[in-house]
């Protein structure tokens, strides 16, 4: 100032620029202040300085006021984000971002802020020391959607950490925000971030054409500079951009000042003399600078009457979802004051198609959702089932890919003690998967830490319990009538032909001439029989008292064949079984049969929470719990479906040993190939004193759609399942916390469901015309009602001893005829003699 002084050009912080602007409005000398952020940091407006009234303003502010704020909520309300974490550095000065948090509370929006500290390492592991895993899940959930205020080289190095310490996963958006990032940064930026990443920064509209870059009217700009593919162009700071440019225009405007020969001295001005005066040329220079402006490399500069810079342009640009690194960045939008935003955000990707999207898919085998397809040695496994149908729907509707993978400990996950998810569960909490798939029920516990679509399926608890099978007794023809109701007929008959022969002998018939039938007690007792089995007699009784005696007799042996043959054919016909197991309380009353399922799977927690409930009025989970539960759960229960449904073939291997599977039985017979050769128990029932009924020794309650396509497979149908009435959950899509996909998947699954397609889809696997009845405790027969050589064994064997007695009865009266006939001389030899 001593030497002579025109202007001041200051590119400094706001602290520093409140002096100068202070001794630039004493002496009256044009400040062109040029704001520089601290280490990069994204720039916060500098509070407005005091002054003298009535005194000018003579700072002029290069750099065009900060519109953070405006643009960030611009892009934030584009999003449609209501929840996000908002990230800055120590340099940021957090009061320049008041308005756009004042305005997202306003706007109901629920906005986190958290400092980034300079040792980002130890802060990031300060969380994993500090932190509980549930607060640790919440704060994942917390990252998926960020706002980041801090210089490019902070910004770089925290998502480089976060990604290595898998906080974030594949479905996060994260939104950096500063004027100064240039395209070296950009380009590592996407290099080392996951997911979505978006990116605003200041722009500056520049000719196509190299020539009117690089020539401004009278002024030619090294190449250097105004070449965007240039190396030095691209890591020139925009800070320096404004100082070329302002030391431009204060050359025009000296230029001009000289031509109009209105040229004031220089001034020299001393700030200790008392009586030092300001500048006489200042408020003419500052005039000047103000009437004219400049192009250069910040476009074009030039300010207001209120002494700021009004030409300003942000870009957005971004990358879609997607697990490759160093993606394409493309031009999503741009925003000026005076537009606002030209161009749209909204994420077509996951409105009309997810093409180009590659989701990792956790699963547990499990059938028929779930199923191995094909196994080749060196191939990717091929799966198929209802799942994977469901699956496919969706992807050939929406354009995504899948890698799918089976769970490590093949479980589809609970809490352990220590707080951490194992199985198909942990995959999706520890972000190693983006989507879970199978028999997976939507329970409170699995959604407090993941996300579920809309259910596609209904859900009940079942039972898989082997039918009872038909073992008719030989003497099946004697079932009618009671034992003690036989030995009343028998001695019945054995009295009438007693009371016959009496009436005869008291007033014995007259029998026509020539009749060699007599009244003995033998031809009584036997025209007593053959009256009674309708097969009529010999002897003719005619005597009132006898035909009497014998028309009672008749009557009651009509009645007594007529009821015989009646109830005969019902019990050959009718299956009638005993104490039989149709719902799940009767399977909770009894305790002879055993039953259990799964270790701490969803059907285990349902049974334990019900059954601990003290405002449940069912006592049947209580029931069933203390099955389940006996010696601890280790006797009933398995550790995985498969161990269960394999006890439940034990017998039916016994049955078949030795016999032929059919194609449809071999994918569930397989499954007994470890079990060992000792054969399962069973409890016998008789029905009626005729029908064995023979129950296996377990009963494996599971998943009921699981249960029923087990049944159904069964070539022999030898199984039938019951299950509860009224389905209280639903199979679901498990997701990340907070996925993007989940409601795409929701309403695709809700169209598809609308439109019928998941019936069908539901009819390949579960078909309406089972051969098998599912629900029947017995096994049905396959043709009609025939009757089977069983149930008439026992007349079989009756005929075959009445012959054995007959021929003996016969070789008895052979050789008593012969002995007799040998002590009794004939009438021809006595004749013989007398003569």
């Amino acid at each position: 100032m001593n030497r002579g002084i025109l202007a001041l050009v200051s590119s400094i912080g706001c602290m520093s620029a409140g002096s100068l602007q202070t001794l630039a409005d004493a002496m009256h000398i044009p400040h062109l202040f040029i704001q520089r952020s601290p280490a990069g940091s994204p720039r916060s407006a500098c509070p407005p300085t005091s002054r003298m009234p009535g005194t000018d303003d003579y700072t002029l502010m290069v750099r065009p006021p900060v519109y953070l704020n405006e643009v960030i909520m611009q892009v934030v309300s584009e999003y449609s984000w209501q929840k996000f974490i908002l990230f800055y550095d120590s340099d940021f000065d957090i009061r320049g971002i008041e308005d756009f948090l004042d305005r997202t509370s306003q706007q109901g929006m629920d906005v986190s802020l958290q400092k980034v500290e300079s040792n980002i390492n130890m802060m990031i592991t300060s969380l994993f020391r500090t932190m509980r895993v549930e607060e640790l899940h919440r704060y994942r959930d917390t990252l998926r959607r960020a706002v980041l205020f801090m210089s490019p080289a902070t910004a770089k190095a925290f998502i480089t950490e976060v990604v290595e310490t898998n906080l974030v996963a594949f479905d996060c958006h994260w939104i950096l925000i500063n004027e100064e990032i240039s395209d070296y940064d950009l380009q590592e930026l996407v290099m080392k971030s996951i997911g979505r990443l978006t990116l605003v920064r200041q722009t500056f509209p520049m000719p196509q054409n190299t020539t009117q870059r690089c020539v401004k009217h009278n002024h030619r700009i090294n190449t250097s500079l105004c070449d965007p593919k240039n190396p030095k162009s691209q890591q020139l700071e925009i800070t320096n951009r404004y100082i070329y440019d302002t030391v431009l225009l204060l050359a025009n405007t000296f230029h001009r000042k000289l031509e109009d020969r209105k040229w004031h001295s220089m001034a020299s001005l001393s700030c200790i003399r008392k009586n030092s005066k300001p500048w006489q040329g200042g408020k003419s220079m500052l005039d000047t600078v103000k009437k004219f402006g400049v192009s250069g490399l910040t476009s074009f500069l030039e300010f207001t009457d209120n002494g700021t810079n009004p030409n300003i342009f942000f870009e957005i640009l971004g990358t879609n979802y997607g697990e490759d690194r160093g993606r394409g960045v493309s031009r999503l939008a741009t925003w000026d004051p005076v537009h606002g935003l030209n161009g749209t955000l909204t994420d077509r990707k996951l409105e009309n198609n997810m093409r180009g999207v590659v989701l990792r898919v956790v699963t547990v085998l499990e059938e028929p959702f779930v199923m191995v397809s094909e196994n080749v040695l060196g191939k990717p496994k091929k799966y198929q089932g209802y799942s994977i149908d469901v699956l496919d729907a969706l992807s050939n509707y929406l354009g995504f890919k899948y890698e799918i993978y089976v769970a490590p400990d093949h479980k589809y996950g609970s809490l352990q003690p220590d707080g951490q998810w194992n199985g198909l569960m942990g995959e999706l909490v520890f972000k190693r998967a983006d989507v879970g798939l199978s028999a997976l029920t939507i329970t409170p516990e699995r959604e407090s830490v993941v996300d579920f679509t809309t259910r596609y399926m209904d859900y009940s608890v079942g039972v898989l319990l082997r039918k009872a099978e038909r073992t008719v007794d030989m003497f099946a023809c004697l079932a009618p009538f009671d034992l003690s109701l036989w030995a009343c007929i028998a001695g019945t008959v054995l009295l009438v032909g007693i009371l016959v022969y009496l009436l005869n002998w008291l007033n014995p018939p007259r029998l026509p001439m020539g009749s060699v039938s007599s009244t003995t007690l033998y031809n009584s007792m036997w025209f007593v029989y053959g009256s009674f089995v309708q097969q009529g007699g010999e002897v003719p009784y005619t005597t009132l008292a006898t035909r009497m005696m014998m028309g009672v007799w008749w009557m009651f042996a009509l009645i007594v064949i007529s009821s015989y043959t009646a109830n005969l054919a019902a019990f050959l016909t009718i299956t009638r079984i005993e104490n039989s197991i149709q719902s799940l309380q009767d399977l909770s009353k009894q305790t002879e049969l055993p039953y259990g399922t799964v270790l701490d799977s969803a059907v285990y927690d349902q049974v334990r929470s019900k059954a601990m409930n003290p405002f449940e009025r069912d006592p049947m989970y209580s029931q069933m719990w203390r099955m389940i539960n006996r010696t601890g759960g280790g006797d009933n229960n398995v550790e995985e479906s498969k161990e269960g449904i394999r006890k439940i073939f034990t017998y039916l291997r016994e049955r078949r040993l030795g016999g032929e599977y059919s194609a449809v039985e071999l994918p569930l017979i397989a499954m007994l190939s470890d079990l060992s050769n000792e054969a399962q128990g069973k409890r016998q029932h008789k029905a009626n004193g005729m029908q064995e009924v023979k129950y296996g020794r377990f009963g494996f309650v599971w998943d009921a759609a699981v249960l029923e396509y087990v049944a159904n497979n069964d070539e022999d149908c030898s199984f039938y399942t019951v299950s509860s009435n009224a389905p209280d959950r639903g199979y679901g899509i498990a997701m990340q916390h907070g996925s993007p996909y989940r409601d795409i998947f929701s309403q695709r699954i809700l169209e598809l469901q609308q439109n019928g397609d998941m019936d069908i889809l539901k009819l390949k696997w579960w078909p309406r015309d089972s051969p098998c009845d599912l629900y029947s405790s017995v096994q049905s027969r396959q043709r009609g009602n025939a009757l089977d050589i069983h149930s008439f064994a026992g007349v079989f064997c009756v005929l075959a001893a009445g012959v054995v007695l007959s021929c003996l009865i016969a070789m008895v009266e052979s050789w008593w005829s012969r002995r007799k006939g040998s002590r009794v001389p004939s009438k021809e030899v006595g004749r013989w003699m007398v003569d």
